[in-house]
């Protein structure tokens, strides 16, 4: 089993350090979540029945029909490489550790770019180019053009083209959700979640877009009720919400700029609109003394690097702040 973030209570039983006490910015998930209204009894009493809606709302707000609700978009990246032919598949590094796990376990050979550009992937001659836009963890994105072009250039010669745009909601325009499975792009395959920008991790809702065939395997595969009448219902609401996220966008692109000033005279900085990254050869210490001060952050040990997701109230800005102020690396 992979470490994640979101590991409260261990951080909290290392430290000796109460759980009501901390700060959580591990995670990346938006502090000021979609409010869940009371829902009906039906939806806890009912087996979850499709063309409740959940799909109708899904195909207006990503802009494409061609999708399958999974338990989380982790439901789908460890489907997807069990039911691709074994091959080599060519991963813009740092990424998300279960997408390279997946492939692995499914017998494919991981060709490791790392901080690798697009151009690169696309010649060293895969059939499989996989990568995260934003890339989680260290906040580089690509251009929709270029995602569009490496598409098309995959196309020509058989191959597929894989993204994981967790954390691209607060930018739709960036995103190439809509083309996925389409006749423009039949071999681009991307995965959504409703974790990140709706603050909805633990409804564990997400969806592959991809070709109908694709789509049709995989759901053979995961089997009925993948997602529970609630968490249908919840996504269906949230999805449809527009006053919400049009509310939320500005607001976390402006929290997320004010978190990139905080950090950026401590090293090379990039952002999203949910997180910062911080590259500095001191990334374990300020993670030690990040915890030590209750707030848990995210260091991948194997690389220089320290992600912070956003504060959710001021008064949790001003720790972070104190305990970014106090630090005095030797």
């Amino acid at each position: 089993m992979l470490d994640h973030g979101g590991r409260l209570r261990e951080a909290a039983a290392r430290y000796n350090i109460p759980l009501s006490d901390w700060l959580d910015l591990s995670t990346g998930v938006n502090p000021h979540g979609w409010p869940v209204p009371p829902l009906p009894p039906a939806v806890w009493q009912r087996l979850p029945e499709e063309h409740d809606g959940l799909e109708a709302a899904a195909a207006d707000y990503y802009g494409n029909p061609n999708l399958l609700p999974v338990a989380g978009s982790q439901a789908a990246i460890q489907w997807l490489p069990a039911l691709l032919p074994r091959a080599a598949v060519a991963c813009i590094t740092p990424i998300y550790s279960e997408h390279l796990q997946a492939w692995q376990r499914a017998g494919h050979k991981l060709r490791l770019l790392h901080n690798a550009p697009l151009s690169r992937a696309l010649g060293v001659a895969t059939p499989y180019v996989l990568l995260c836009n934003p890339n989680n963890p260290s906040g580089h994105q690509h251009s929709r053009e270029a995602l569009v072009d490496a598409a098309a250039q995959l196309r020509k010669r058989g191959g597929w083209l894989i993204i994981d745009e967790a954390f691209i909601d607060a930018t739709p325009e960036h995103s190439v959700t809509a083309l996925a499975g389409t006749a423009d792009a039949p071999n681009l395959i991307v995965f959504r979640s409703l974790g990140k920008f709706f603050g909805l991790a633990g409804v564990r809702v997400g969806f592959l877009f991809a070709g109908e065939e694709l789509r049709h395997k995989m759901a053979e595969g995961i089997g009925p009720w993948t997602l529970s009448g609630p968490a249908r219902e919840v996504a269906r609401l949230a999805l449809a919400d527009r006053a919400w996220q049009n509310a939320m966008r500005p607001r976390l692109l402006a929290e997320g700029q004010r978190l990139h000033a905080l950090l950026e005279k401590l090293g090379e900085v990039r952002s999203t609109a949910l997180f910062a990254t911080l590259k500095t050869p001191q990334a374990s210490e300020l993670h030690e003394h990040l915890a030590r001060r209750a707030i848990l952050t995210r260091h991948f040990a194997d690389q220089p690097l320290l992600r912070l997701g956003l504060p959710g109230d001021e008064a949790g800005w001003l720790a972070l702040e104190n305990a970014l102020a106090d630090w005095n690396p030797a």
